[in-house]
């Protein structure tokens, strides 16, 4: 790991953001993408023409693509819909210690949203005019994965999208190619209330859930993670369907003083680093002595991680370790760098947290382990990355409501902002906005 050993060397170095290029993608994906497309294509034009098949197709494309992309034979295949039998037969195939596990999650998450709920967007009318607070009716889960799943991920989403109240919540995922779907994902999406599950992979299930297939129901918004393909067709279909974000690799950061257990530093950095590659874990300290032991720990607790080398490739990439002299400055720097989560390994939390203005989620002490945060606390982990916390909130309950504004005008208003009204649309040239408005005072003459 890198160390910045002041905070102008911070921003230019650790700190400073790398591009993900769409460019950097594995020989394997490229190969992939020359045997099914019989051409060498960008990301982009990748994305462009399943989206138009899909769109063009329905399911005879998603078919098609969930065979050549992730080997789904059609023949094994009963339905793109995951019949209520699997996932009841799924149950027995999960460990009931991971259930009740899973069980508890949901619950956590269920109460939090709740309360969530009760201080949120509210309906009023006051003096005619007013808003209307609406449920989301469709709303579609993208739940990406077929070796590495992420019933967490389903929960966290599903579960705010039910306590808002949304009608319909459909699921898309990857199939293995005996057409089975992940057992433990099926029963996350039970636990979460999840209406209809279908087996649908990468941009075609995001294609699908945008325009609707004769099997798979259009939805209004898409929520849920995936790779680089289907961020981009998120990012495409937006505007005719809503999405929740635009989703980067993770990244913790850590604002350490010289009364932390460097242990649990050390724990909450590999936490962040065995992600991917790609994800970011980066300390920010006011002590060279915990800077340095952090060093030496990382090495003794890496070997402990399956992940290890996923772990050491993040570390080397993109994890860091600023100096800094004092724990202002390490907030001021935490801000600019807007983490997805910051985790304030220091002896007063609560005193800088007034400080903090950009973070997707705070942990306050060495007890509020991220990791607890990203299953059983209940928060969804889903939060905004690659510097977006600057902007954006971590999904809730306020992502599946709308609202609409209500005017309920009597006459004495339209007497008194009529005439103003007029002027502004004589000036802008909409002469039918002003004899609409005219014509409702004459009426009064």
């Amino acid at each position: 790991m890198r160390i910045a050993r002041d905070a102008d060397e911070a921003r230019n170095t650790v700190l400073r953001r790398a591009a993900l290029e769409p460019s950097e993608l594995p020989n394997s994906v490229r190969e992939k993408i020359r045997r099914i497309f019989d051409a060498d294509l960008s990301v982009e034009t990748v994305v462009d023409r399943i989206l138009r098949e899909v769109w063009a197709q329905g399911d005879a494309a998603v078919i098609r693509y969930n065979e050549q992309i992730d080997g789904v034979s059609r023949d094994t295949a009963p339905s793109l819909e995951v019949k209520a039998s699997e996932i009841e037969e799924a149950y027995a195939k999960v460990d009931d210690s991971l259930v009740a596990a899973l069980r508890l999650a949901a619950k956590r998450i269920e109460e939090f949203h709740q309360r969530q709920l009760e201080h949120t967007l509210r309906a009023f009318r006051q003096n005619g005019l007013g808003q209307v607070v609406r449920p989301l009716a469709h709303v579609g889960l993208y739940a990406p994965g077929t070796e590495a799943v992420y019933p967490s991920t389903v929960l966290m989403t599903a579960v705010p999208a039910k306590v808002a109240g949304v009608r319909e919540i459909i699921m898309t995922t990857p199939a293995l190619e005996d057409a089975s779907v992940a057992p433990v994902k099926l029963v996350a999406a039970h636990i979460a209330g999840v209406d209809r599950v279908f087996r649908a992979g990468g941009v075609q299930a995001i294609a699908a859930m945008a325009y609707g297939t004769g099997t798979i129901p259009r939805v209004d918004k898409i929520c849920g993670p995936g790779n680089i393909f289907v961020t981009t067709a998120k990012r495409k279909v937006y505007g005719l369907v809503g999405i929740d974000g635009i989703f980067g690799p993770s990244e913790t950061l850590v604002v350490a003083d010289d009364g932390a257990d460097v242990a649990s530093v050390t724990a909450d950095l590999l936490a962040a680093a065995e992600h991917d590659e790609l994800a970011t874990a980066i300390l920010i300290t006011t002590s060279e002595q915990l800077a340095e032991a952090t060093l030496l720990e990382l090495q003794s607790q890496l070997k402990e991680l399956k992940r290890l080398p996923v772990a050491k490739a993040s570390l080397e990439a993109r994890g860091g370790i600023c100096l800094v002299d004092s724990l202002e400055e390490a907030i001021d720097l935490a801000n600019e760098f807007a983490p997805e989560h910051l985790c304030l390994h220091v002896r007063d939390g609560e005193g800088l947290l007034d400080k903090v203005m950009n973070a997707g989620g705070v942990f306050l002490g060495r007890s509020s382990v991220e990791s607890i945060g990203d299953y059983t606390v209940g928060p969804s982990h889903v939060m905004p990355s690659g510097g977006s916390a600057r902007f954006a909130s971590p999904l809730g309950v306020q992502d599946f409501l709308k609202l609409t504004s209500v005017f309920a005008l009597d006459a004495a208003m339209v007497a008194q902002l009529g005439p103003p009204a007029a002027a502004i649309a004589r000036a802008e040239g909409f002469t039918g906005h002003a004899l609409a408005i005219e014509r409702r005072l004459e009426e009064r003459v």
